[in-house]
């Protein structure tokens, strides 16, 4: 039986009490629907002396639309209802259809969209038991000075594996982040840092409150791919967010593609806007640009044997689902998914 450490539990009504419970205990850890957290605590990847429960903070929950048309996301609003969010639907289908994706339905309705933000980088030789990482000699993310995945590695490449991250990056979206010291607003292409062992750029002491995104115009599509062994539970061998802006005769003016759990950060594709641009969707100059951008994704992704599956095989299906990603944005459609 694998069981928890122990800890002291503290449960905070406000995010001033939360901020400060994390202030005062170096080390201090946050639960939000614990869906990733609490498994890993039984295979002791963290030994907390405290955990601060977010559960009793009303204000971290709920889904509004601004005065400015911008959507604003309570952190511990849970992932099924963002997914099921007809606001968010109709303003944000990629990130709708990416929170569809993740896990299972009772994980939904436990796990919450800032929970998955926050995710923990998942790899092969890193998500075991206590025995099984002790067995080989542990590894640098934990517990080791050594990297199982490349040899002779200085820096751990653990995968980011949040499947809401890519969406909310090809939204433009923001994080509004409190400390015991103040609040601040982080753009989330600023949130990232490639390093595997911890890949954000937020201390231990802060706590996501909320994340925005600016408001989109009736020319905006988007959709969420993902490939996974299982039709539910698995975390991504790939995941693709794509962002099309269409103009008023119907020409892309501006596209985005986000992939993710690849590296220890999001990846953004470069020169996509310039192989779309112009094009209309249904149209064979489409079709040709669509092949094009998934030939520059190909080119740009090299995926390392961090996770479970063929890195090889996760390699060949990037340019196939940037491709049916950006067809389905284009059709009003998603997500793709092969099950």
């Amino acid at each position: 039986m694998l069981r928890m450490p122990q800890f002291e539990l503290v449960q905070p009504s406000t995010v001033d009490e939360a901020v400060r419970a994390l202030a005062e205990c170096p080390g201090a850890l946050v639960v939000a629907g614990g869906t990733d957290l609490v498994p890993n605590l039984k295979h002791e990847l963290f030994t907390p002396p405290r955990v601060v429960s977010l559960a009793a903070i009303a204000e971290l929950r709920g889904i509004r639309r601004e005065s400015d048309g911008s959507l604003s996301l309570g952190a511990m609003t849970p992932l099924a209802e963002v997914a099921e969010s007809e606001l968010v639907r109709s303003q944000a289908p990629a990130l709708a259809q990416a929170c569809s994706l993740i896990a299972g339905p009772q994980l939904r309705s436990m796990g919450t969209l800032g929970g998955n933000v926050m995710l923990d980088t998942r790899c092969q030789w890193y998500n075991q038991t206590y025995f099984w990482r002790q067995a080989l000699g542990f590894c640098m993310k934990k517990d080791g000075a050594v990297c199982h995945v490349v040899k002779g590695g200085k820096n751990c490449v653990a995968a980011a594996s949040n499947d809401s991250a890519p969406a909310l990056m090809t939204l433009g979206a923001s994080l509004d982040v409190a400390a015991a010291s103040g609040r601040r607003a982080l753009a989330i292409d600023d949130f990232w840092v490639a390093d595997g062992i911890y890949n954000k750029q937020v201390a231990r002491d802060e706590l996501v409150t909320r994340i925005r995104v600016p408001a989109t115009g009736a020319g905006h599509r988007g959709a969420y791919g993902k490939l996974r062994d299982r039709g539910s539970i698995d975390f991504p061998l790939l995941g693709v967010a794509v962002r099309l802006e269409l103009d008023a005769q119907g020409a892309v003016a501006q596209a985005d593609v986000v992939v993710t759990a690849l590296a220890a950060q999001p990846k953004r594709i470069t020169k996509v806007a310039e192989a779309l641009a112009g094009t209309k969707p249904g149209t064979a100059a489409f079709d040709a640009a669509v092949e094009a951008v998934g030939a520059l994704a190909h080119k740009q992704c090299k995926p390392l044997p961090n996770i479970p599956g063929d890195a090889d095989y996760r390699r060949e299906m990037v340019p196939v689902y940037v491709r049916r990603t950006l067809q389905a944005a284009a059709r009003r459609e998603g997500p793709v998914h092969h099950v």
